[in-house]
């Protein structure tokens, strides 16, 4: 899946981060198991580190119950245009 410029602008503006972190992430993130729980939990650690948020256990089952079930949208871009 290809993003445009344009994708990681709406990015950044919605969470300060910058197009070589979300790369940076993407690339540690290509060869891992995202249907590992603790490989996932590692993940949103990282991603709430990177952006400076807090993630409550609650909120990380939730995630983690998401992903593992295939529940994450295909089309991100329909989120960032707010």
């Amino acid at each position: 899946m290809a993003f445009s410029d344009g994708f990681f602008k709406k990015v950044e503006k919605k969470t300060n981060v910058d197009k070589q972190t979300i790369l940076s992430l993407a690339s540690k993130l290509q060869g891992s198991n995202m249907k590992n729980e603790d490989t996932l939990k590692e993940v949103i650690q990282d991603i709430a580190k990177i952006t400076g948020r807090e993630v409550s256990p609650e909120k990380e089952k939730k995630i983690i119950d998401t992903v593992l079930n295939d529940g994450v949208p295909k089309d991100l871009n329909k989120y960032l245009d707010n």
